[in-house]
């Protein structure tokens, strides 16, 4: 008989286990979720942080001086994937003695997706699936944006970023980080944004012709991170739904689709003239009832 992967409690469990870590600023317990050969990129577009070193270096720098609290919307697992829809509530900076409210807060919308790996659970830790990748998509220009605003409170809490970023991961890890700026859609009016927009339109209406207008013939479509699924099932599967919140991270695109059969989220991967791959995340209750 083959073993059974992890159930939809074990993986969400396993997820939850993130924000419980960063909440009581716990390094060891929030870098050891990471499977050996993990990979954290945040926001995608960036360098990517890769293997224990590097990962406790990104929690120094991003996490560990931060109060992040998660307020999740919606929560996907499809096969060994969790896509969680939330908004982070991001507090930098001494907090003001008056009113107990930090210098600058901040509140990002973002999709992030945990990618995981089996592993035998630990009965005594509890530990169970760990997280091959995580990747956040949420738009870093529009984040600095909002930052700026703060005005003058913003300054000593910028300098601060800028300093751990140096110090703990040098200028070759600073310049990384800014490498999220750049992407295919990071303007509002880019032609990537506009297209996936297109796309999110056609299939909402169920217009499969300008479906496949949009994608092109050598578009890949596939359900979850692999599975082929096709122009035609794509668009019979969203048509009728409606579409909610694009966020464009580096060179790809995400969005919420809602329909009849529930809530997904689809990320495609863009190019300066097309979109080269369209992946549908749908949970697995739902697809499977």
């Amino acid at each position: 008989m083959m073993p059974m992967g992890p159930t939809r409690a074990e993986l969400l469990t396993a997820v939850e286990r993130s924000p419980q870590a960063a909440a009581v600023h716990d390094r060891d317990a929030w870098v050891g979720l990471f499977a050996d050969g993990g990979r954290i990129e945040d926001p995608v577009g960036s360098r990517p942080h890769r293997g224990p070193a590097e990962i406790a270096q990104f929690y120094d720098t991003f996490i560990g001086p931060r109060d992040i609290a998660f307020h999740r919307d919606v929560d996907i697992v499809a096969g060994s994937t969790v896509i969680r829809d939330l908004e982070l509530e991001v507090a930098m900076g001494a907090a003001d003695p008056g009113t107990g409210n930090a210098a600058v807060t901040m509140r990002i919308p973002a999709y992030l997706r945990y990618a995981l790996q089996d592993t035998e659970t630990d009965t005594e830790t509890g530990a169970g699936p760990r997280i091959a990748e995580l990747q956040a998509y949420w738009e870093l220009p529009a984040m600095v944006f909002q930052f700026v605003r703060n005005g003058t409170r913003a300054v000593p809490v910028g300098l601060q970023l800028a300093g751990d970023l140096l110090r703990n991961q040098g200028p070759v890890g600073a310049v990384g980080f800014a490498a999220g700026f750049r992407g295919v859609g990071a303007r509002p009016r880019s032609h990537g944004r506009r297209r996936f927009i297109r796309l999110l339109d056609d299939l909402c209406a169920g217009d499969e012709v300008s479906v496949r207008r949009t994608l092109r013939r050598d578009a890949r479509v596939q359900s979850g991170e692999s599975a082929p699924l096709g122009a035609s099932k794509l668009t019979a599967m969203t048509a009728g739904g409606s579409w909610r919140k694009v966020i464009v991270s580096g060179a790809s695109a995400v969005a919420g689709i809602d329909s009849e059969a529930g809530r997904a989220v689809l990320i495609a991967d863009l190019t300066p003239t097309r979109i080269r791959r369209v992946r549908y995340f749908v949970d697995d209750a739902a697809r499977d009832g």
